[in-house]
């Protein structure tokens, strides 16, 4: 039985997560945020678990325990994005953790050889696997749980609906040809609650009732409509100026060929 000087233990990882999502920024807030987020687990080769992974096909959704990989450190107070105040990070989901353990429950859509697919997640790519359960309803769920800070929060965080005007959409699947897959997800997941406010968005405001949200070294324009709840996402452009894209300033994120493709693409040089 572990004692007071012997509690520190070192789990392997048994595979690692791929995806789109790069950056802490990319991932959602919550896997059933984002459902149609697909990604997949790569498990380890050469440790059986050909044999592990043996009827896990046959259930609908899993568990997955993996690493914060991003957060070498730990706040034991947090500020949820649905909360207007800090709580003890131990009542949240925040990933600044004392262990940087993360546990999601996501949709399973198959399984082949060493490779578990899903879809409705919140990790990051090379994310490390620590373990896969079967999610089992007549254990895992809990109909009349109580959901403490999380009661009165909800109630004041509306969900707004996002659309995007033909020409945002037509740059932003652009863009998605070009490979930048995490900007519509970011997009949706910043903007479905609270979207003109600064509390951990890149948001300012601009003229004439307009708005704007940056991601990496895009920039989206939007408007809102209070009343109904909407916003609509109106134009995509690049966050460089003239001369960054000239070679005035180093290519820090290695993007500046995308960038002035896309200004030749959409006539904008």
């Amino acid at each position: 039985m572990p004692t007071t000087t012997n509690l520190t233990w070192t789990f392997p990882a048994i595979g690692v997560f791929h995806c789109a999502a790069r950056h802490p920024y990319d991932a959602a807030r919550q896997g059933t945020l984002a459902p149609g987020n697909p990604g997949e687990v790569r498990l380890l080769p050469g440790r059986n678990f050909e044999q592990a992974v043996r009827d896990l096909d046959g259930f609908s959704h899993v568990w997955l325990l993996y690493v914060f990989h991003h957060n070498p450190n730990w706040k034991p107070l947090t500020a949820p994005p649905r909360g207007r105040r800090k709580v003890g990070v131990f009542a949240s989901r925040a990933p600044y953790r004392p262990n940087p353990i993360g546990l999601s429950c996501v949709a399973l859509d198959g399984v082949d050889g060493l490779t578990v697919r899903v879809r409705g997640h919140d990790l990051l790519d090379g994310t490390p696997i620590l373990d896969l359960k079967p999610y089992i309803p007549y254990a895992d769920s809990v109909p009349d749980a109580r959901t403490g800070w999380l009661e009165t929060a909800a109630a004041t965080a509306p969900v707004w609906q996002i659309t995007l005007a033909p020409p945002a959409e037509a740059r932003l699947r652009w863009l998605e040809d070009q490979g930048v897959a995490a900007l519509r997800p970011f997009l949706e997941q910043q903007l479905r609650e609270d979207p003109t406010s600064g509390h951990r968005k890149r948001v300012r405001a601009l003229a004439g009732d307009r708005w704007e949200i940056a991601y990496r070294t895009w920039r989206a324009e939007f408007a809102t409509d209070p009343a109904a709840r909407t916003v609509t996402i109106l134009d995509l452009r690049s966050g460089y100026a003239a001369a960054d894209l000239a070679g005035a300033r180093p290519d820090r994120h290695g993007d500046h060929a995308l960038h002035r493709a896309f200004q030749v693409a959409f006539s904008l040089t």
